[in-house]
C-alpha cells in the first residue's frame, strides 16, 4: 500500500474534509435528507467556511506550538491587515489575529521543533517589518477547534 500520509494531511489542513451526514442524522435522530439540506443552507449562507481535521500535532511533526505577540515597525503600523494576510499564507501559521493592547498581531505558529521556530522568527522579522516579537510556548494543549484533547 502506498504511503501518502503527508499529502492527505496537507489536504485536510486546507478543508478537504466532509461532514458525516449519516452519523449526524443518527445523533440528532433526524433524516439524512434534513441534515444534508441544513448543512447546504449553512454553506450557502457562508456560516460554514470549511471543514477540517483536528490533528494530534505531535503525530504529524508539528508538536511545537508558539503564540507570537508582534509589534510592527512604524512603516507597517497603519496596515496590519496587509501584514496579517501575508503571514497567514504561510503553511505553518495556524492563525493570525489583529489585536488591541501593546501588540498589533498575535500569531499561532506550528513547527516541528524549536529550530524550525527560530528559522521562522528570523525570516519574519526581516520580511514583514516586525520590530518586536514576544513568544509564548504552549506546553500542553487541552482543547483545540472545540474538541477536548
Amino acid at each position: 500500500m502506498k504511503n501518502i500520509k503527508e499529502r492527505v494531511i496537507s489536504l485536510f489542513k486546507v478543508g478537504y474534509c466532509t461532514p458525516q451526514i449519516a452519523r449526524i442524522a443518527k445523533a440528532l435522530k433526524e433524516p439524512s435528507t434534513t441534515i444534508h439540506y441544513n448543512i447546504k443552507k449553512l454553506e450557502e449562507e457562508k456560516a460554514i467556511k470549511t471543514y477540517k481535521a483536528v490533528f494530534d500535532y505531535k503525530k504529524i511533526d508539528l508538536g511545537h506550538c508558539t503564540y507570537l505577540l508582534v509589534n510592527l515597525k512604524s512603516e507597517n503600523y497603519g496596515e496590519p491587515e496587509q501584514v496579517a494576510k501575508e503571514i497567514a499564507k504561510l503553511s505553518n501559521v495556524e492563525s493570525v489575529d489583529i489585536i488591541t493592547g501593546n501588540y498589533e498581531l498575535i500569531i499561532k505558529l506550528r513547527t516541528k521543533d524549536i529550530d524550525e521556530y527560530y528559522t521562522f522568527v528570523k525570516s519574519a522579522i526581516k520580511k514583514y517589518g516586525i520590530s518586536k516579537i514576544v513568544s509564548l510556548t504552549s506546553l500542553k494543549q487541552v482543547k483545540n477547534e472545540f474538541v477536548l484533547l
